[in-house]
């Protein structure tokens, strides 16, 4: 694991980089970051609240094993966002803007950065859901709650920047994997 996650920081790292210098997202801003993790905390501790409704009035029940426990979380899920910041966000939308861009430069790059967020928008709910079998209503469920979190955490990096983005993921994280992770085993289970 030591590897891999050293491999998608260098990853993240260079993709951050590409995006950044061709000027489509930012890493930090001075003036928008701060407004940009305000606002991530506002979203964040929106779609906490819902999941955490949704669970407890059985609109859909995850095993008791799916958290890491304190107070090893509070150093496993900081490194695990970042890991699927890069994963489904940073390096897909590099990826997909180095081949598209050089297509689109003169047409309409704003529009294609915007289908690149939608499309990139839809990998993590495909992985967290996707199971081969047909979809229960908690699954929809479940995929279009993570659909709408990336496509607003999309929205957050190319307005506010890459810390912002993460800082939604962290304190989404926050609730619903270490502040909920630990209660729900006691009321739920």
């Amino acid at each position: 694991p030591l590897i891999a996650v050293a491999i998608i920081a260098v990853v993240g790292v260079a993709s951050l980089g590409f995006l950044q210098s061709r000027g489509w997202f930012e890493i930090f801003t001075m003036k928008g970051t701060l407004r940009g993790m305000a606002v991530s905390v506002i979203i964040a501790t929106l779609f906490g609240i819902e999941v955490v409704i949704a669970e407890t009035t059985n609109i859909f029940r995850l095993p008791a094993d799916i958290n890491v426990r304190l107070p090893w979380s509070l150093m496993f899920y900081p490194v695990m966002g970042y890991v699927v910041e890069v994963v489904f966000h940073v390096l897909p939308l590099a990826i997909l803007l180095a081949v598209f861009g050089p297509l689109f430069k003169k047409l309409n790059m704003p529009g294609l950065i915007w289908l690149c967020i939608l499309a990139v928008s839809l990998l993590e709910p495909i992985f967290q859901v996707g199971s081969g079998q047909p979809l229960s209503f908690a699954q929809v469920y479940i995929g279009l709650h993570i659909f709408a979190i990336n496509f607003l955490q999309l929205y957050v990096f190319r307005r506010y920047g890459f810390i912002s983005m993460y800082s939604f993921r962290l304190f989404y994280y926050l609730y619903w994997h270490i502040l909920w992770g630990a209660l729900r085993l006691q009321w739920l289970f």
